[in-house]
């Protein structure tokens, strides 16, 4: 079985869902072979992906523009997609010539549309894989517009030629697609290491795939806590170290730290509840996917929002105290890498 898997860019919560996915598919079809194609760098792609593949550095969506990790550039992003489809039928043409030449078996996107559309082109059986997809958001910011229902139906078209849209839990509810097959949770597994922080607490401080930086260095000492960090921040307050200096991969320096700073993003909400990791989390402006992620996290896991001016100050010492003093809940089953994984064997082997 040959899989083309393609995997949005527009942060790493594309990744931390699909790799999973591909991991148990190899488990289940030792003969795979597997072509990936992301804007991702190559460290992070390796560092999920745990068989091997040929990479293909290069992109087939945008998202959207981000003016910050919680931020939508609106009047970038509209442009940029009016360039997009500006001539649609010829990117599809194009694409679909180069999975011509590629010949996979199957072609699984999350959570871009143009391979979805060329896939059926070219004849080629097709998945999408999410909790969100680009038509909902797209309808979401721009169906107000007079240019955009011609846009959207594109979009629509594409996700509808998929022989099914896994839809992930928590996720959108995505009525308009009408191929939506449910799966559980994905997400990755750690292990908690020791941090050697003489018994401090650690609090992460990452805000997901999208540069954002915050001013950390205003923020007042609290006793007790350290605060880590990227160390491109190259802050300079006291009591924050570099995430980067344990040497750990995201999941297992979740597992380690007591708490996590962050927006509501698929991949660290799943990854936190299930790892058993606190969170506080701001809103992001004006994010249909959220509200979904933000329940399900109450749900299955200990959380609080902050406010954007804790946020910029480091107003927030009673909230990781409420955080730490209320009772875990039982991790949520974490089975949806598996179903996946069996859905996509099934469509993409050979027909008898």
């Amino acid at each position: 079985m040959h899989l083309f898997v393609d995997i949005s860019s527009h942060g790493f919560g594309h990744l931390a869902i699909t790799a999973p996915v591909l991991n148990a598919l190899a488990e289940i079809a030792p003969n795979l072979r597997l072509t990936v194609r992301s804007g991702l760098p190559v460290a992070k792609l390796r560092q999920r992906i745990h068989v091997p593949c040929e990479l293909i550095h290069g992109r087939s969506d945008f998202g959207y523009v981000m003016r910050d990790a919680l931020h939508v550039d609106l009047p970038a992003s509209a442009t940029a997609y009016r360039q997009a489809h500006a001539d649609w039928a010829g990117r599809v043409a194009q694409e679909a010539s180069f999975l011509r030449r590629l010949q996979p078996d199957l072609v699984l996107t999350n959570v871009s549309y143009l391979p979805l559309a060329a896939a059926s082109l070219a004849g080629i059986p097709a998945v999408s894989l999410c909790s969100l997809n680009w038509a909902d958001l797209f309808q979401h910011f721009f169906g107000h517009e007079s240019w955009a229902p011609a846009i959207h139906a594109e979009m629509l078209a594409a996700y509808r030629s998929a022989s099914s849209f896994l839809r992930v839990t928590p996720g959108m509810p995505m009525s308009e697609l009408g191929n939506c097959h449910n799966v559980g949770p994905i997400t990755a597994l750690g292990q908690a290491h020791d941090l050697g922080l003489d018994g401090d607490k650690a609090v992460l401080v990452a805000l997901g795939g999208i540069s954002h930086r915050l001013p950390v260095e205003d923020w007042p000492r609290l006793p007790g806590i350290r605060w880590l960090v990227a160390a491109d921040w190259q802050c300079s307050h006291r009591d924050a170290l570099a995430y980067e200096s344990f040497g750990l991969g995201f999941t297992d320096l979740l597992c380690s730290v007591d708490a996590i700073i962050t927006k509501p993003g698929y991949g660290t909400f799943t990854e936190a509840a299930c790892n058993g990791t606190p969170v506080l989390y701001q809103r992001r402006e004006d994010w249909p996917e959220q509200d979904c992620l933000i329940e399900w996290l109450a749900r299955h896991g200990r959380c609080r929002e902050i406010s954007v001016e804790a946020l910029l100050t480091g107003g927030f010492g009673a909230a990781l105290a409420e955080l730490w003093q209320m009772p875990a809940p039982p991790p949520p089953p974490v089975a949806g890498a598996h179903e996946a994984a069996a859905l996509l064997r099934a469509a993409g082997s050979p027909a008898v």
